[in-house]
């Protein structure tokens, strides 16, 4: 019978202290005690002391509460949670992935991976305005198969790991950025390597193909120098041209007219 008493109080504490931050006063913890003793007269210890005030107990609850929050995603991933890649023994393979800024902040990411040897990826992090998006492409070297197995359409060991960071407004990229502010630092999603068989069409493989075509054609579009829209050098500039115009323009009058007309 005590061991009862012990487990029946157990389970009075945890719910007392998970419904705590939503009522009122610890007195009606006390009242969820009911027959549980002394139990109950104790939670207000356990909280933060008999001595202080009920709002700063439940404050205190409520901070622990939300820690076991889940953190609210910046990013949006397509795929979600995976990295599709061609199973091509001994060659270099890539992946794509859709990173989108999903929140109405500037957002930089970063990638991380558990083999940097045999992966990389391009861009390896960026900061984005709100709604921006881009793909990122993700190289891994395939290493040939033990015991020549089949490993197509099987997980890999290897995971990425992709972290968000709040920032203020657009700014150059620096992966430094993640080591000084890592207290803001979120993990937004741990991907987990996945092999295709390149030669066998499946919906996976069609959607890894384009995304590769738009991460290439995406990538064309920024090593495009900008667009220079200052004031033109001189000798290229609408002054100049607009001076040879009415140049040509009186010589061709002057030759009509004579010179007696001037």
């Amino acid at each position: 019978m005590a061991v009862a008493n012990e487990n029946s109080v157990s389970e009075i504490k945890v719910w007392s202290f998970c419904k705590l931050p939503f009522w009122n006063s610890t007195s009606n913890a006390a009242t969820a005690g009911g027959g549980g003793g002394g139990s109950s007269a104790s939670l207000p210890n356990q909280l933060g002391g008999g001595d202080h005030s009920n709002s700063h107990s439940s404050i205190k609850v409520a901070s622990v509460a939300k820690s076991f929050l889940p953190t609210r995603r910046r990013l949006s991933l397509d795929p979600p949670n995976k990295l599709y890649f061609p199973y091509e023994p001994g060659k270099q393979v890539k992946s794509a992935i859709r990173i989108k800024n999903i929140s109405k902040t500037y957002v930089a990411f970063k990638f991380q991976t558990t083999a940097p040897k045999s992966c990389y990826m391009r861009p390896p992090g960026a900061i984005l305005a709100p709604d921006e998006s881009l793909i990122a492409t993700v190289f891994k070297f395939v290493e040939p198969p033990e015991n020549n197995e089949k490993a197509a359409g099987l997980k890999s060991r290897v995971k990425f790991k992709i972290m968000s960071l709040k920032v203020n407004g657009p700014m150059d990229y620096v992966p430094e950025l993640f080591d000084e502010l890592k207290d803001q630092v979120a993990v937004e999603q741990i991907l987990q390597v996945v092999f295709l068989e390149p030669d066998r069409a499946s919906p996976a493989l069609e959607k890894l193909k384009r995304q590769l075509a738009e991460a290439e054609a995406e990538l064309e579009v920024r090593k495009k120098p900008p667009e220079d829209t200052g004031p033109r050098i001189l000798g290229e500039g609408l002054v100049i041209d607009e001076w040879k115009e009415r140049r040509e323009r009186y010589l061709a009058r002057q030759q009509i007219e004579g010179p007696d007309s001037m």
